[in-house]
């Protein structure tokens, strides 16, 4: 078996055919001490197969890391064994976050210490509040953006002095813009072009104008966003979510995504984790078709994990058309590839942008469908139509059994869940945080629409009352999350889906069941995705169900042995 020093070799020589050898030599020094230093105390690799992972901004969700440590009792009890803090390294924030201006020193107001305080002191706030999640039983990951900078990182300042300036390329410059014609705008209607004029050259970028995308043809900037890795795993993370994985190399006469370099370069990443801290997770920020996600996944030597995005939106065309044939469709082995054994799909509702829909992963009929369906504000659409900005209580109209139902879909699906914060009780769209943003920043991003601050205080009350909006949704989601919690099936184990019928013997194509099964334990979920009662005949089908689900939800039987599901109901069995 090959040493991870000539694994690095082999990559850096087909990148970098002709370059000597010499820089990784020394980078592989480095990686030597930085093992000493790094010990892995975990006994499952593949922990992220039983995750429940949540998703928060630090200063949105409680201020600041010691806010966040305040709320560990809370997301215990929610049943929350991973957090993805969104971003949290020093940037002056015109996207959330995803412009780094320092990738090794996290955003001072999210310590919380005097101004003047060290950066020793500044990392050992974060460290503290690690070693008391990890007592919780809580993993930490956070983003990093890997395929592009802040335009006030300390690189570019230096890369736009002069063209041989030691970091010019860094960047990706050209006197005009005849490059890279055939890389789509990904930010439609807002970003004109993806080439910004900065004195008499250009520079390139796939996102906003302030964010410069990275040149990784420059061997010296790989091992600089791998040094950056290193310095985290020190500091004791469980992992990294990539930001934007598919546009880190870039060729004139592409449309720059998927190219073969680009997964040289995650492997690269991965070989130095796996060397390190074999426990560590890369998850992939895909947003393309499973075909070209799960080559993120390689021979099981890129990333672990990626995130399952046809899926989502998917998930709400189901439910909007009453019909489980779009979420079969998807799993399906001709959208759903096989993936290997120790990689994992990342599930979710809700992240923290808006609600999908670009058309490399979605048809031009379901996208005009989910957005006539789900964008009921105008100010709710993003790029043109190929997204709504909305947080999940306000696609599903404020429906409580209609957010759970989704969320019972999606817990028992395969793959890993992603919960956005605030969805576990109904956060809405913030107005009010949306409006202040756009002045802060200068544009028009309706995705702030789905951020903003959470009301502790006011929140408290409303979850003590089971009566409220907040409370119904959060006592569903805690249920739903206690009992996966307590089976391996979902994440884990295979998925067959079964058709119900009604007492004439039509198949009900508004019930989406299917078994989970792993090891001796089979699992029978039934979902009813339409807002009628539908009546199930089990006699036929031989399937003998309990008084009661998992979730201790009685069972409506009729006297001839036929089950009633309400609108939205649902139903976890335990049938063996």
């Amino acid at each position: 078996m090959l040493h991870t020093k000539e694994i690095l070799a082999n990559y850096w020589q087909k990148l970098y055919p002709g370059q000597s050898l010499d820089k990784l030599n020394v980078f592989f020094q480095e990686i030597e001490s930085v093992k000493d230093e790094v010990k892995s105390n975990s006994t499952q690799s593949d922990w992220y197969k039983d995750a429940v992972v949540y998703s928060l901004y630090v200063d949105l969700f409680n201020q600041s890391f010691k806010g966040l440590e305040e709320k560990l009792d809370y997301l215990s009890n929610l049943g929350v064994n991973c957090l993805w803090l969104l971003p949290i390294l020093d940037s002056p924030m015109r996207d959330a976050g995803f412009d780094i201006r320092n990738y090794k020193k996290i955003r001072e107001n999210l310590i919380g210490l005097n101004e003047n305080s060290s950066e020793e002191e500044q990392l050992l706030v974060f460290k503290n509040f690690l070693a008391k999640a990890k007592q919780k039983g809580i993993r930490v990951i956070f983003d990093v953006a890997i395929n592009h900078t802040s335009d006030q990182h300390k690189w570019f300042q230096e890369s736009r002095k002069s063209d041989n300036n030691p970091y010019r390329d860094y960047y990706i410059w050209n006197k005009d813009t005849n490059k890279y014609k055939e890389a789509r705008l990904l930010f439609k209607g807002m970003c004109p072009s993806n080439w910004e004029k900065d004195g008499d050259c250009y520079y390139f970028h796939r996102f906003f104008e302030f964010q410069p995308d990275l040149n990784y043809r420059n061997p010296q900037v790989l091992l600089e966003m791998s040094r950056n890795l290193l310095f985290w795993l020190k500091q004791g993370v469980d992992g990294f979510r990539a930001d934007a994985i598919p546009y880190l190399w870039k060729e004139d006469g592409t449309n720059c995504e998927n190219l073969p370099n680009t997964h040289l370069i995650v492997k690269f990443f991965r070989a130095v984790l796996d060397y390190i801290k074999p426990d560590t997770l890369l998850l992939a920020e895909a947003c393309q078709k499973p075909k070209e996600v799960v080559k993120y996944f390689g021979n099981s030597d890129e990333c672990h994990a990626g995130y399952h995005f046809p899926l989502m939106p998917q998930m709400f065309k189901a439910i909007g058309k009453q019909s489980s044939e779009p979420i079969i469709h998807t799993l399906s082995l001709n959208v759903t590839p096989e993936i290997p054994d120790g990689s994992q799909w990342f599930t979710f509702l809700r992240c923290h942008d808006e609600l999908s829909l670009e058309l490399v992963y979605v048809s031009e009929e379901d996208r005009k469908y989910i957005h006539e369906t789900y964008c009921r504000n105008p100010k709710w659409d993003f790029r043109v139509g190929e997204g709504i900005s909305a947080r999940l209580a306000d696609l599903m109209e404020r429906n409580p059994q209609k957010i759970g139902l989704a969320y019972s879909v999606m817990l028992t699906l395969p793959g890993t869940p992603v919960i956005y914060y605030g969805d576990e009780f109904g956060k809405t769209n913030d107005e009010n945080y949306y409006h202040e943003q756009i002045k802060l920043i200068g544009k028009d991003d309706t995705r702030f629409l789905v951020r903003g601050h959470i009301n502790w205080e006011k929140l408290g009350k409303k979850l003590a009352n089971k009566n409220t909006f907040e409370s119904q949704v959060y006592q569903q989601l805690t249920n739903q999350i206690k009992i996966r919690n307590k089976y391996k099936n979902f994440g884990r184990g295979k998925i067959e889906w079964i058709e119900l019928k009604d007492e004439k013997d039509n198949f009900l194509k508004e019930i989406l069941a299917y078994y989970r099964t792993y090891d001796n334990t089979k699992l029978l979920i039934i979902n009813n995705l339409s807002d009628k009662e539908v009546i199930i005949n089990l006699n036929k089908q031989l399937i003998k169900l309990p008084e009661k689900d998992l979730l201790k939800q009685p069972l409506n039987f009729t006297e001839n042995g036929v089950l009633k599901l309400k609108a939205y109901e649902y139903f976890w069995l335990n049938v063996e």
